[in-house]
């Protein structure tokens, strides 16, 4: 396997929480692409033609991918289903992540060192999305 890379559904905001990940991770974005520029998309309503169709921005050596769903696809309700798992090289980065991921969003386990060796933490950010970020102890 090469990789596994989290792949997010928004109800009209992705670009909103993509460059809310944007900046609290750093980097650019490899890929954006708009419905009103993608073939199959000419009769979608004008009002949905800037949505974003794709779009990605690296993390490590995964990419976070996203996309809106145009409202007339069923819309997203976002559950407790799934996590994104963010294993950081140091207890700051780990720390920057969390409390950049924190703003607005909901604190589920604050960072702390765990029984299994790591320094860890559990949130929701403002757009739904479960969050565990980990530093492994060495």
């Amino acid at each position: 396997m090469k990789a596994v890379n989290p792949y997010l559904n928004f109800n009209g905001n992705t670009e909103e929480a993509f460059n809310f990940y944007k900046s609290v991770f750093g980097g650019e974005f490899v890929t954006i692409m708009r419905f009103g520029e993608t073939p199959g998309c000419e009769s979608m309503p004008e009002t949905e033609k800037n949505g974003i169709m794709h779009i990605a921005l690296p993390l490590g050596s995964s990419l976070l991918m996203g996309t809106d769903v145009p409202k007339s696809m069923e819309q997203v309700k976002f559950g407790t289903n799934s996590s994104i798992t963010i294993d950081s090289e140091s207890r700051e980065e780990a720390d920057r992540y969390f409390n950049g991921l924190a703003e607005g969003g909901k604190i589920g386990m604050p960072m702390d060192n765990m029984f299994w060796g790591a320094y860890y933490g559990m949130l929701t950010d403002k757009f739904g999305v479960q969050w565990m970020i980990n530093f492994q102890n060495q």
